[in-house]
């Protein structure tokens, strides 16, 4: 099954672009998720614990680029998801600080993000985005 998500393109600064939808969690409130191609892992903002749940025992390792590259262990949760039309139920997270993501777009846009959609989600799910029509096609 396809379904089609409205997605938002937003300009940090001129000629960043960043692709932002929007899900629902359990509990009927909002997020904020930046689709993130380069990003190998989706990722979930560890300050929300009610929309989580740890996997007891489950780490990754993930290799962060920037000032100060290094590899990092992270713990793992799942978190039920509506995106669109769909919910994706024990969506697997891994659990990161988004402070200074969220200081970022605090000033920039005045929106604050929950997560990164990255290309484990994108792939499993056969991602299309079309830019022109600012829609993100996913096959569940």
């Amino acid at each position: 099954m396809k379904i089609k998500i409205p997605l938002q393109i937003i300009e940090l600064e001129p000629g960043n672009y960043h692709i932002i939808i929007k899900g629902v969690f359990a509990n009927e409130t909002t997020g904020n998720w930046v689709v993130d191609t380069g990003a190998s892992k989706t990722v979930f903002n560890k300050n929300r614990v009610e929309h989580y749940s740890v996997l007891e025992g489950e780490t990754d390792e993930i290799h962060t680029i920037g000032p100060g590259e290094q590899r990092t262990e992270i713990q793992l949760a799942k978190i039920d998801l509506k995106i669109g039309t769909q919910t994706i139920m024990n969506l697997k997270v891994a659990l990161l600080d988004f402070t200074q993501i969220n200081e970022l777009y605090q000033q920039t846009t005045g929106l604050k993000i929950c997560g990164l959609i990255g290309s484990d989600f994108l792939i499993k799910h056969r991602a299309l985005i079309d830019y022109k029509r600012e829609l993100l096609t996913l096959t569940i």
